[in-house]
């Protein structure tokens, strides 16, 4: 029986250890012309594994931008661009992120994000949100969400068996 306690604590443990943490961009204010980003986000700690999650109405976007586009609200050379109301990007390299809406004005009324990623990534990935790979906008969208929630799912079946067999 205590292997099987054991066994269920690894279990339930192992999808927070194998994943980092989402940040849900604005807290329940969401992605919005409302909020406050440089305050929400120096009270936020975000590591190399993390997730930004931004939700949002139709009228706004994400874009990625350089540090330069970000202090003049430029929105024509975004690295990345997302769009369809929730994105969840994943911070697979350490050093600052900048994210701006890309909708005439919110910028410059303050919907803009500032982040710095703390932790280490391997010498030869870009400095890009997805590490080595090259993603489609969209494409990020909850993919270490489902991926998570998948691996939580199967180990609860699987411990679950565990469990009825001992």
């Amino acid at each position: 029986m205590a292997f099987a306690a054991i066994f269920l604590f690894v279990l339930f443990a192992s999808p927070i250890m194998c994943f980092g943490k989402d940040h849900i961009v604005g807290g329940s204010d969401g992605w919005s012309q409302s909020g406050d980003y440089s305050i929400w986000a120096s009270a936020q700690t975000f590591n190399v594994g993390d997730n930004l999650v931004f939700n949002y109405g139709g009228s706004h976007g994400v874009n990625v931008v350089s540090k330069d586009d970000y202090e003049n609200c430029n929105t024509g050379n975004a690295l990345l661009t997302y769009t369809g109301g929730q994105n969840s990007i994943p911070l697979s390299s350490s050093g600052d992120m900048y994210f701006v809406c890309p909708t005439l004005n919110h910028c410059d009324t303050g919907m803009k994000l500032a982040i710095k990623v703390e932790g280490t990534s391997s010498a030869n990935t870009p400095a890009t949100p997805y590490g080595t790979k090259s993603m489609p906008p969209n494409a990020a969208s909850g993919t270490f969400g489902t991926m998570s929630k998948m691996v939580f799912g199967f180990s609860l079946v699987l411990g679950a068996l565990f469990v009825l067999m001992g």
